[in-house]
């Protein structure tokens, strides 16, 4: 326990010294030198296109802990859904911090720049990807970060943590599975009870409640991610008779992204001294599915690694041979982008402009001296 009090102290005077550099200014990730730190940590919230091994040890269906996930990391099989980095890791080099832990797997040491809580399967519902049997809900995951902030608090004060949490990024990318396995799966009710606006009008109204939470939690810098062009993914053309992009799911999570955007508008509003980004995630695939060779990448419509139609009919099985061109391909697998996709985005992400990445970008973000603020937020309608 004394450890950890001075790791958290730490982890506190990083706020006053942060661009300054110590002998932890660099990192092995993809074998460069990390930038100097912009913040003191980032907290991350998600799904499988950001899960890093939580559920590793869940009774789940959903894992990646296998070869040959993992092929082009460092660390190997981790449990990231990719061959490599995912988004959050690239971000997290540009912020100047090493790759954020688990929750699962984090410590007093390892939690000194944050932790990620993202669980593949995951969803803002509770219900959202029981199909995959163990999971965390975004509800779970925010009650897995009131853990580490109590653990914090009770060892440093309340004002001091609130000062050096203030200044800290907030990574959430929920939504995918809100659909892909509840809305659009047979055996979910969803689709009778609810039109594709009521729907997106539902997550809306409880992504809201969370996001709130997050911030009386002392959270005031928010990166939020929105849905992809998951008509496009492998999964999807597979179930296609000519292969081609399902223009009815890509037309069925525009209002969630409408809504996700209108969100952040209505947050960055009324919620005193918090700053929300929105993160245009289907405009940024639409680009490179539009403009693949731009990018460098040759094949786009089949998975590197997968059974089946477009490889994916059967997602990436343990020890199966994937494509050795793995950086020319946009997807890993049946669901998820290569590690090449995920560096493209973490960068637009971090260094884009207002069509990519709204109001401000991640770096922009980053560099907000935010104050915690003791002010109840004025109430939103959602």
């Amino acid at each position: 326990m004394e450890r950890l009090v001075c790791l958290m102290l730490l982890l506190l005077s990083v706020v006053g010294v942060r661009g300054q550099g110590d002998d932890d200014a660099f990192a092995p990730g993809n074998g460069q030198n990390r930038p100097r730190e912009l913040v003191p940590a980032m907290f991350i919230f998600g799904d499988s296109l950001i899960d890093n091994g939580n559920n590793n040890d869940l009774p789940s269906f959903a894992k990646a802990n296998y070869f040959p996930y993992g092929i082009d990391f460092e660390g190997g099989a981790t449990g990231r859904f990719s061959n490599g980095y995912t988004m959050v890791d690239e971000i997290a080099d540009l912020l100047g911090l090493p790759l954020i832990p688990a929750y699962s797997e984090s410590s007093g040491e390892e939690m000194l720049h944050g932790v990620n809580y993202a669980s593949a399967a995951a969803g803002i519902l509770d219900v959202t990807g029981r199909n995959f049997v163990g999971r965390i809900p975004f509800n779970q995951q925010i009650r897995n970060f009131e853990n580490t902030l109590d653990q914090m608090t009770d060892n440093l004060g309340a004002d001091d943590v609130a000062e050096a949490i203030a200044q800290c990024i907030f990574f959430v990318g929920m939504g995918s599975n809100d659909y892909l396995n509840n809305y659009l799966m047979p055996n979910y009710p969803t689709r009778n009870q609810y039109n594709g606006q009521q729907f997106a009008n539902l997550l809306a109204q409880q992504y809201t409640r969370q996001l709130r939470t997050l911030y009386n939690l002392g959270a005031r810098k928010f990166v939020i991610a929105g849905i992809g062009l998951m008509g496009c993914i492998p999964s999807i053309l597979a179930q296609s008779a000519t292969g081609r992009c399902s223009d009815e799911v890509n037309r069925l999570i525009l209002p969630y992204n409408a809504n996700v955007k209108t969100m952040v508008n209505n947050l960055n509003s009324n919620l005193p001294g918090a700053k929300f980004v929105y993160i245009d995630i289907f405009r940024m695939f639409q680009d490179i599915l539009s403009n693949p060779r731009s990018y460098g990448f040759s094949v786009i419509n089949r998975g590197c690694c997968g059974i089946g139609r477009n490889r994916g009919q059967i997602t990436c099985l343990p020890l199966q041979t994937p494509c050795p061109n793995r950086d020319q391909y946009v997807f890993w697998d049946a669901f998820h982008p290569t590690e090449a996709v995920n560096v493209i985005m973490g960068r637009k992400a971090f260094f884009g402009n207002q069509f990519l990445v709204y109001p401000m970008n991640i770096q922009q973000l980053a560099n907000l001296d935010i104050e915690p603020n003791k002010e109840k937020p004025k109430e939103d309608g959602n």
